[in-house]
């Protein structure tokens, strides 16, 4: 005997409604799964690394440092990244550019459930190992 409810069902709960993910949430996750592969020594160009003395901070300038170099478009089903990195010296940039793709469409297509349709990088810089020392010379507040 099947009881009726009035109530009308309409498949999954989980396919109920629509969710839509911000341009901003891709590129941070872009950014995190660049700057986790090894020879990545940072992304944006030189200059932007540089930074003004408040993103310098401790604390201060953290949602802007999370997308720098980071450019995408995000549609309801697909997902374009563009990404400026700087990679550090003696790794083969190839090899680096090559992982910093799988990485990007890994995490993109698992956490935000696009597709990656592309993946461009641009190397823009290559730290070299003296470079440090003239930074932290550079830097008047820690």
């Amino acid at each position: 005997m099947t009881e009726n409810t009035g109530v009308k069902r309409g498949g999954a709960p989980g396919s109920r409604g629509r969710t839509t993910i911000a341009d901003v949430v891709v590129a941070k996750i872009a950014g995190m799964a660049a700057r986790d592969v090894r020879g990545v020594h940072a992304l944006g160009s030189g200059s932007a690394r540089a930074g003004s003395m408040r993103e310098r901070m401790p604390g201060a300038g953290s949602g802007r440092s999370a997308t720098r170099g980071v450019s995408v478009e995000v549609g309801e089903l697909q997902a374009a990244v563009d990404l400026e990195i700087v990679v550090d010296y003696g790794v083969p940039i190839t090899d680096v550019a090559g992982e910093v793709r799988e990485n990007v469409v890994s995490a993109v297509e698992r956490m935000a459930g696009r597709e990656v349709v592309e993946v461009n990088i641009t190397v823009s810089d290559v730290k070299l190992p003296d470079e440090e020392e003239e930074e932290e010379e550079g830097q008047r507040v820690q």
